[in-house]
């Protein structure tokens, strides 16, 4: 039972979302040292992160919860605990609520109201907005990558208190990466989204409506990563990595174009997309 429970968290995704946000909680400490400001002290930031890891998890234990019926429908998310019913939904739903409940709180009086009213901006608009319109609309994606890009913008207010453009940046660069990166999945697991009847962009527009999108994400994923070098966070080192990893994430997408590429191309897309999104945040993290 514990074991499901911690599933409910998505321990994979709230790890990558906890990832982004050191990122950005790595570059705001640097920035404000070059201002003169003051960093908050470890114990502050240790909060953050594990506020942001209990808002993260609540969130996924309530899209769980909600989408426990279609769950079962899908191959990748039929074994969810709720799904093959390991787990009552009442149970999800407690869990979901308990996590949220101690989540916002503690970062709105622990950390600061700023990144408290972030925390509450991306787990509400990710449960009542997102998980809702996947049966509606592809847009649900857009929409689903905002809360989905806040992490680093919150590790960044963790340390200043403020959105600054910096931060606005980084949160750009995780909400242009999400686009190709789901769009990838959606490509090679489209019969299972269909079946389920989630309205995602190869079920709703087609696969070369599908291909183009994720080649126009990524073109400007390009250009923003690229700007972070005149943000004051990263320097010309970091340029030419953003550059040359942007170009090498930019020629896989284009790849899809090919008459001949097949699904095979998405799963490499899809893994290719989360090197490129340590390797970027490693070259940004170095700051040179």
């Amino acid at each position: 039972m514990v074991r499901d429970m911690v599933r409910l968290t998505k321990p994979r995704v709230t790890a990558m979302v906890v990832v982004t946000m050191l990122g950005g909680m790595w570059v705001a400490s640097r920035f404000e040292r070059a201002l003169g400001g003051e960093v908050p002290s470890i114990g502050t930031l240790a909060l953050a992160l594990l506020g942001t890891a209990l808002v993260v998890g609540g969130a996924n234990a309530l899209n769980m919860y909600i989408e426990r019926d279609t769950d079962r429908l899908m191959a990748r998310t039929r074994e969810r605990p709720l799904a093959a019913r390991r787990l009552s939904p009442e149970v999800g739903l407690a869990f979901g609520i308990a996590l949220s409940l101690v989540s916002v709180p503690l970062l709105w009086f622990a950390v600061n109201a700023v990144t408290g009213a972030l925390g509450a901006l991306a787990l509400l608009s990710y449960v009542l907005v997102y998980t809702p319109l996947k049966r509606k609309t592809s847009l649900a994606l857009p929409i689903g990558a905002v809360p989905g890009a806040i992490p680093p913008l919150l590790g960044w207010t963790a340390v200043t208190g403020r959105m600054d453009w910096p931060g606005l940046l980084l949160f750009g660069v995780m909400f242009l990466w999400q686009i190709p990166h789901f769009l990838a999945i959606a490509t090679f697991r489209c019969e299972d989204y269909r079946r389920a009847g989630m309205r995602v962009l190869p079920v709703e527009k087609g696969d070369r409506a599908t291909r183009v999108q994720i080649v126009l994400y990524s073109a400007v994923l390009v250009m923003v990563s690229a700007m972070l070098s005149v943000s004051g966070v990263a320097g010309p080192v970091y340029l030419v990595a953003a550059l040359a990893l942007g170009g090498g994430f930019f020629a896989l997408g284009a790849a899809g174009l090919r008459p001949t590429a097949g699904l095979g191309w998405a799963r490499r897309l899809f893994f290719g997309s989360m090197i490129y999104l340590v390797l970027l945040f490693a070259a940004l993290m170095a700051g040179f």
